[in-house]
């Protein structure tokens, strides 16, 4: 009997799984998992999402140009080449779905962020997969990939689930070796909490070139992930496709009202950042010092790599903090079947990971 089907590369797609927000028969939970930011919202933003359930009859503004008028304002940047959404998932769907087809291609990275391969299946399009470089973006390597079948390159930095980024230079010298009708799409999301000198988001590159895209997002560092908010940041006639794809209301007022106030509060940023900063360095000496090795990070999480001897695995030590309430995240879906994630927690939760995981390291093989 026949039925509808859906377009090719739709059931390829495996679904995107988030970070688990429970642990079974543990006391206090310690969600360390999806990378969502320990000091919550700024209280400006939490004002702002409750004032606005006094307006929830009234469809918000389609075009978002208050909360598009506060990020120029921060950024210095104009207003109407910027474009607002649902979160930057939305928008890298919505640039998917605007530049890749039946027959093309699109590039990323083999630990790079999962929504990739999703969004290019999606659009009926192959997506192609790169190697990294001990685990870190290689520039040579995906422009030897680069086909002429090749519509779009996505690049998170800093990189989801590694830590890494790739400087400045180096994404310069990839924009300059791609062909100018490849889009280049610079996932920003982690950008906040990046404080090296040759690190630059994407805003210089956008603003010169015609193939550059910069997404961000308000989940992370700004702690508004419940809304679904984020922006891109691209060129005129990139804003123009988007703009006439996305759906007309495709931002809650309560989203836009507590994104403005979020991009006003940067106190609470700096707050956010310094946090960060502090228990990363921290987080990672620690681990360190257990006999573990947790990759370089300048996000908000750290990749521990542990043995693969009976007893001592990731699996393992997933299982074992599980039991004190501590999730954090398995990444046999990114290719990293040896490693866990951890996002940087409140203090007690980071001293409690620590002792956990000295506890585990020190346990005989086959202890509970």
């Amino acid at each position: 009997m026949k039925r509808p089907e859906p377009q090719r590369g739709v059931l390829e797609i495996e679904p995107y799984v988030g970070g688990r927000a429970s642990a079974e028969g543990a006391g206090k939970i310690y969600k360390l998992s999806a990378n969502e930011t320990p000091l919550g919202p700024s209280p400006h933003a939490r004002e702002a999402f409750i004032a606005a359930a006094q307006s929830l009859e009234l469809y918000p503004d389609g075009g978002a140009e208050e909360l598009r008028s506060a990020i120029a304002k921060r950024y210095g940047l104009a207003a109407d080449r910027i474009v607002c959404g649902a979160g930057s998932d939305e928008l890298l769907h919505l640039l998917a779905q605007a530049y890749l087809g039946e027959g093309d291609e699109a590039i990323s990275t083999e630990h790079g962020f999962l929504v990739y391969p999703i969004v290019t299946k999606a659009a009926g399009a192959t997506p192609i997969i790169v190697k990294e470089k001990n685990l870190r973006t290689d520039v040579d390597a995906i422009l030897a990939a680069v086909t002429a079948k090749t519509k779009i390159v996505f690049i998170a930095n800093p990189n989801n689930p590694t830590g890494s980024y790739l400087p400045s230079d180096e994404v310069r010298r990839l924009q300059a070796g791609l062909r100018p009708d490849i889009l280049l799409v610079l996932d920003a999301a982690y950008s906040e909490y990046v404080g090296r000198n040759d690190y630059e988001a994407g805003i210089e590159l956008v603003a010169t070139s015609e193939n550059v895209v910069m997404t961000r997002t308000f989940s992370k560092i700004y702690g508004l992930a419940a809304l679904r908010l984020g922006w891109m940041y691209a060129p005129a006639h990139i804003c123009d496709v988007v703009n006439r794809i996305r759906g007309p209301f495709n931002v809650s007022i309560p989203a836009l009202k507590a994104g403005v106030a979020s991009i006003l509060d940067t106190a609470h940023v700096e707050k956010a950042r310094a946090h960060n900063d502090t228990w990363l360095g921290w987080l990672t000496e620690e681990i360190g010092k257990l006999g573990l090795e947790a990759a370089p990070s300048v996000a908000n999480f750290l990749l521990i790599r542990f043995p693969m001897e009976q007893g001592k695995t990731a699996r393992d030590a997933d299982a074992f903090l599980m039991k004190r309430g501590l999730i954090l995240r398995q990444m046999v879906s990114y290719g990293l079947p040896d490693c866990l994630r951890l996002t940087v927690g409140p203090e007690e939760a980071n001293r409690l990971v620590v002792a956990a995981l000295a506890e585990f390291m020190e346990r005989k093989a086959g202890a509970a």
